[in-house]
C-alpha cells in the first residue's frame, strides 16, 4: 500500500505539471494568432472581437493555472499532510460517532474546499467576466444563488451521504452494491425532477414568445419525432451575457432550453439549426449512453472502494488516520481524480465525437449553413477562441475546435 501513496503523489505532481504546461500552450497559441482573424472567419468575426476572445481565453487560462496549483496544494495538505486525520480527530473529541461523525467530517472537508476556492470563484465572476462585459450578476444575486445551492445540497446531498455511510457501516461486504443502487436511483430521480422542480429555483422558464419561431420549432420537433414538455426560453441574461442551449430531463419531463441571449442574437433558421443539433443528442442516444457510463463507472468505483476500505494500510499510507467509513470515502474521492486525470483525453474525444454526430443529424433536418452561421455568431459573442492549441483542445475540450467544426459543416453543405 505504500506504493499506492507514492504512485498517487507522483501522478499528482505529473498531472499538475501537465495541466499547467497545457494551459501555457493554450495561452501561447491564442497570443500568437491574436493580431489576425483566421481566414475562414474573416468575413464574420471582426478583428476587435477576435482580440477580445484571445484576451478572454488567456485570462481564464491564467486563472486556471492558479486554480490547479491551489487544488493540488489543498489535496497534499488533506491527504499527505494529515489534515483529514486532524479534522476527524477533532470531531471525535466532541463525542460524535457513527453516521453523525461521518457527516460532520465530510461536510467539514467539503466546506474547507469551497472556502479555499471561493476567492478564485469571485475573481472569475466579478473580475474576468465583468472586465470582458459578460457578467450581469449582482452581489446580492451571487449570495442568493450561493445560499440556495448550499440549502439544496443540504436537502438532497446530506440524506444521500448519510444513507451511503450507514450502508458502509452496517450492511456487510456487499454494502457497495446497495450503495450503488441507492445512488443510481437518486441520480435517475434527480435527472427526472431537475427540469421541473430544481431549475426553476434559479431561473425563469417561459414558452417561446415569437409565434412564427414557435411554429418553426414545432415543425422541427415533428420531423424529428420528438415529444417533450416543450422548448423553453431561460432568463440566462440575469447572470451572464453568454448564449447557450441545452437538453435536459428524461421521460415526460425532458425539455430543450434556450438562453434568452441566444434567441435575441440568432435568426429563426439559425435557432432551428441549433435545436436540430440538440435534438440529435437525444435521437442518437448520447444522453442515455453518458448516463449508463456514469452508472457503470460508479459501480466499479464503489467496488474498488469496498476493497480498499478493508485494508488498514490504505488509511496509514494516505494519512487518513483512524480507519472508518467516512475517512475511506473521503480519501478515495480525493485521490481518484489524480488517476482519472489521464483519462480526460478519452472522455473529451468521446464527447467531441458526439458533437460531430449531432452536427450530422442537424444537417439532415436543417440547413448546415444556418448551423455554421449560428455557431460563428456564438463563438464571436461568447469570446470563444478560434485558435486553440491542438494539444490543449485534445485533452480538455468537450466540443470540437471552432475551425474544425465549421470546416466540416461547410464541407457538408456543399
Amino acid at each position: 500500500m505504500q506504493a499506492l501513496s507514492l504512485t498517487a503523489l507522483i501522478l499528482l505532481v505529473l498531472a499538475l505539471g501537465c495541466r499547467v504546461w497545457l494551459l501555457f500552450r493554450q495561452m501561447q497559441s491564442v497570443r500568437r494568432a491574436r493580431a489576425q482573424v483566421p481566414e475562414a472567419f474573416a468575413d464574420a468575426v471582426p478583428l476587435a472581437a477576435h482580440e477580445k476572445a484571445s484576451d478572454y481565453t488567456v485570462a481564464h487560462a491564467r486563472l486556471g493555472i492558479f486554480d490547479a496549483i491551489l487544488d493540488a496544494a489543498l489535496l497534499v495538505l488533506l491527504v499527505w499532510g494529515g489534515l483529514i486525520a486532524w479534522i476527524d480527530a477533532s470531531w471525535r473529541s466532541t463525542g460524535l460517532e457513527g453516521v453523525a461523525l461521518g457527516l460532520a467530517v465530510v461536510v467539514s472537508v467539503y466546506l474547507l474546499g469551497a472556502i479555499v476556492g471561493w476567492p478564485l470563484s469571485l475573481y472569475r465572476v466579478f473580475g474576468i467576466e465583468t472586465r470582458f462585459g459578460f457578467n450581469r450578476m449582482t452581489c446580492v444575486l451571487y449570495v442568493v444563488d450561493l445560499l440556495k445551492g448550499l440549502l439544496l445540497a443540504s436537502i438532497l446531498g446530506l440524506p444521500l451521504l448519510a444513507a451511503v455511510l450507514w450502508l458502509m457501516e452496517n450492511s456487510g461486504r456487499w454494502w457497495w452494491l446497495y450503495a450503488w443502487l441507492v445512488w443510481a436511483g437518486f441520480s435517475l430521480v434527480l435527472t427526472w425532477a431537475y427540469p421541473a422542480l430544481i431549475a426553476p429555483l434559479f431561473n425563469r422558464f417561459q414558452p417561446i414568445p415569437d409565434p412564427e419561431l414557435a411554429k418553426r420549432i414545432e415543425s422541427l420537433l415533428q420531423r424529428c419525432g420528438f415529444t417533450s414538455r416543450g422548448v423553453f426560453v431561460m432568463d440566462g441574461s440575469r447572470r451572464s451575457a453568454h448564449g447557450n442551449a441545452y437538453f435536459t430531463g428524461v421521460g415526460r419531463h425532458k425539455r430543450i432550453v434556450l438562453f434568452d441571449t441566444l434567441v435575441e442574437r440568432l435568426a429563426p433558421p439559425e435557432i432551428e439549426a441549433v435545436l436540430a443539433h440538440e435534438l440529435g443528442h437525444f435521437r442518437l442516444h448520447h444522453i442515455r449512453r453518458r448516463l449508463l457510463v456514469t452508472l457503470g463507472t460508479g459501480l466499479a468505483g464503489l467496488a474498488l472502494l469496498a476493497w480498499l476500505a478493508r485494508q488498514p494500510s490504505f488509511y496509514e499510507t494516505l494519512g487518513g488516520g483512524q480507519p472508518s467509513a467516512h475517512v475511506a470515502l473521503l480519501l478515495f474521492f480525493l485521490v481518484v481524480p489524480v488517476f482519472s486525470f489521464w483519462l480526460a483525453p478519452l472522455a473529451a474525444a468521446w464527447s467531441r465525437r458526439h458533437e460531430f454526430e449531432a452536427d450530422r443529424f442537424a444537417r439532415e433536418h436543417a440547413a448546415a449553413n444556418d448551423l455554421a452561421s449560428a455557431l460563428v455568431k456564438l463563438y464571436k459573442d461568447n469570446a470563444t477562441t478560434l485558435t486553440p492549441d491542438f494539444l490543449y483542445s485534445a485533452f480538455f475540450d468537450s466540443h470540437p475546435p471552432a475551425p474544425v467544426r465549421i470546416a466540416r459543416l461547410r464541407a457538408g453543405s456543399s
